[in-house]
């Protein structure tokens, strides 16, 4: 017997075009979509439900809450401590997209993810951790999407490095240690403020040592918590939008 399969797939910055064919076939093609709700109102699972509405009508939503994560400062002030919490966090995810998936058992399944699912996401994490219980069979695959990175280069026409050289991509709260470190072309991934989520604002940083700061073409002026702290990092340059704050439609996306 075929057993169903659990696709992930990139759905980029949320736009509906940013989906690939790839992706809107697999959306037509199955039976449930699952979309991780943080809390009531949450504007991200509000653009997944758009884009599913736009590509795929028909299709069953299944909301899953997502477990709130640990971020005090008293717990991820250290290496060991994020990744304890993150782990943690991880196994809570995993637990409850188990039970989503045991409640719904029959038909294909997919997950939106933003971005690309390979690029600084967990849910591919996630994924092996309830395959690893053996309480859900699945057959599953992940398909990319278009990375805040990839948005921002392109909207900016440039390219993310010299002639030859690397691209070094990091998180916000590593991207002064690249910069010290001499790294010369860096990708940051970031966060809004207070360390949110879901906010216009949240994308990525990427430059060169010597450029000029990019402006943020359609969107507004990037707010004061962006501007980099500290001296080393203002020779990072650019900031777009990784999600927005409602739905598609309140962004100008060309």
């Amino acid at each position: 017997m075929t057993r169903r399969r659990l696709t992930l797939v990139g759905i980029g910055l949320g736009h509906p075009d940013h989906l690939t064919l790839e992706a809107v076939h697999a959306l037509q093609s199955a039976s449930v979509a699952l979309v991780t709700v943080k809390r009531t109102g949450d504007p991200l699972a509000a653009v997944r439900r758009d884009l599913l509405a736009h590509h795929a009508p028909r299709l069953r939503v299944v909301e899953v809450v997502d477990p709130e994560r640990d971020r005090s400062a008293a717990s991820t002030s250290t290496t060991s401590g994020y990744e304890g919490v993150v782990g943690d966090w991880h196994e809570a995810r995993a637990q409850a997209w188990e039970q989503a998936l045991l409640e719904h058992p029959d038909g294909d399944v997919v997950v939106l993810v933003w971005g690309d699912p390979a690029f600084y996401d967990s849910t591919i994490r996630v994924v092996e951790r309830v395959l690893a219980r053996s309480a859900v069979a699945v057959d599953w695959s992940v398909l990319p999407g278009i990375s805040a990175l990839q948005l921002l280069a392109a909207r900016h026409r440039v390219v993310l490095h010299e002639v030859g050289q690397p691209v070094h991509v990091t998180t916000e709260r590593r991207l002064r240690e690249a910069v010290e470190q001499g790294q010369r072309n860096v990708g940051a991934a970031r966060r809004g403020p207070g360390g949110r989520r879901g906010r216009r604002d949240r994308g990525s940083a990427c430059g060169r040592k010597g450029r000029g700061r990019l402006g943020d073409g359609p969107l507004p002026p990037a707010p004061p918590h962006l501007n980099p702290p500290h001296p080393a990092d203002r020779e990072m340059v650019g900031t777009c939008s990784r999600t927005t704050a409602a739905s598609p439609s309140s962004v100008s996306w060309s």
